[in-house]
């Protein structure tokens, strides 16, 4: 069978000069210069430059925010809204571990999407923290329920929404054979690099999970929310696109019809700095750059009091100059996750511009940061059983 090219704008070819790459299995943060290369050199459009009507706006407060950046045909979405049409939003998660400051920004994105009308379809990528991390789907399954639990406690409303478990759901464990018909090893290392085939196979796997609206339901448009370093897949899947079909009524001439698919679009957040350094990313193996929601209050007040900020050198420069949030990993914290009033965070901002102490706002966010999580795992323990519940349930 002859292999059609990959899509050269949003597939460009390796440049062995160049060590800029997207990576979804690795550790690397990027520079604001490396933000706006890889949105040039990837074809990834920038969020400000799309009308989007105010009342989005006020619905979506990553939007709101500016903490989602760029996107690829979300005007897609916004037709969709528009026009009262069906769209969804695709999101998921590796249960590999328990909840932390990452996963808990997509989770709180799709959240905010189905409030502004998206139908969620959420993939627990079990398959995948089996080829990446080795992890029985037993073991898998627990943390599962765990991350799930999370969701709903954010707001996830479950009657709107598909969840499933990629080993248990036949249409994304088939996807493998059905897209590889169109992939070649070339192809694939051109996207991801060298890999062990395992990890190009769940790659292959997350297709179908993307795709899942359109394969279980009906036609439309998708939205999938994700950090910048998940754009492999998205680039992966819409050049894909353009070989998925299924068979629907006409609703004019009442015949049925193959229609093509949409391309998903996308929606990209830059990644979120380590705590202990605005320069590295978080990682398992620096216990002080980030915390999970389950840990003990003391543990997560001591890594936020020892964050790193966009002070001055010295009080006199700090009240002279006023700080820089921008450079601050307690306000970005704030920003993104645990101050909900926009009117309280814009006060902080221009406290810190005027030359509030570093000292006094990490005492102040501890507080709202841990009153919010606190407020968060005691409302999680009503979604346990829910959410063992939902993920024992096979496919539909």
């Amino acid at each position: 069978m002859n292999k059609e090219p990959i899509d050269e704008k949003e597939n460009p070819q390796p440049n062995e000069n160049e060590n800029l790459q997207l990576d979804p299995w690795g550790q690397g943060l990027f520079s604001e210069e490396d933000y706006e290369r890889l949105t040039r050199e990837f074809g990834i459009e920038l969020i400000q430059d799309l009308e989007i009507s105010y009342s989005m706006f006020e619905k979506n407060r990553f939007l709101r925010r500016k903490v989602i950046y760029g996107h690829r045909d979300f005007n897609q979405i916004v037709n969709a809204i528009q026009h009262q049409k069906p769209w969804a939003v695709m999101s998921g998660i590796k249960p590999s571990g328990h909840f932390h400051l990452g996963t808990l920004t997509t989770a709180s994105e799709i959240v905010e999407f189905q409030k502004m009308g998206g139908f969620v379809y959420y993939s627990i990528a079990d398959i995948e923290s089996f080829v990446d991390n080795g992890m029985p789907y037993k073991q898998s399954f627990e943390y599962a329920v765990d991350n799930l639990a999370d969701v709903l406690t954010l707001g996830l409303d479950p009657k709107k929404a598909y969840i499933w478990l990629q080993s248990r759901e036949p249409r994304v464990k088939e996807m493998p054979f059905r897209a590889g018909r169109y992939v070649t090893s070339n192809m694939m290392r051109a996207i991801y690099g060298e890999r062990d085939f395992a990890l190009y196979l769940a790659a292959l796997v997350q297709v179908g999970d993307i795709f899942m609206p359109q394969l279980r339901d009906t036609v439309m448009p998708t939205v999938v929310p994700v950090g910048i370093d998940q754009d492999p897949h998205l680039r992966l899947v819409r050049d894909l696109t353009k070989h998925f079909k299924r068979s629907e009524i006409n609703p004019k001439t009442g015949q049925e019809e193959e229609v093509p698919f949409f391309k998903p679009s996308a929606t990209y957040h830059k990644l979120l700095p380590g705590l202990d350094d605005i320069h590295k990313k978080m990682s398992k193996s620096r216990p002080n750059s980030y915390f999970n929601l389950g840990d003990e209050p003391k543990s997560i007040k001591k890594k936020i009091m020892g964050a790193y900020t966009g002070g001055r050198k010295n009080k006199e420069e700090q009240e002279k100059l006023g700080g820089i949030p921008e450079n601050c990993m307690v306000y970005k914290l704030l920003e993104i996750h645990f101050q909900k009033d926009d009117s309280k965070l814009q006060d902080r901002y221009q406290r810190c511009r005027s030359g509030m102490l570093c000292g006094k706002c990490k005492k102040e966010a501890v507080q709202i940061i841990l009153d919010h999580i606190q407020d968060h795992n005691e409302r999680k323990k009503e979604y346990i059983e829910l959410a063992r519940e939902i993920l024992s349930q096979g496919p539909d």
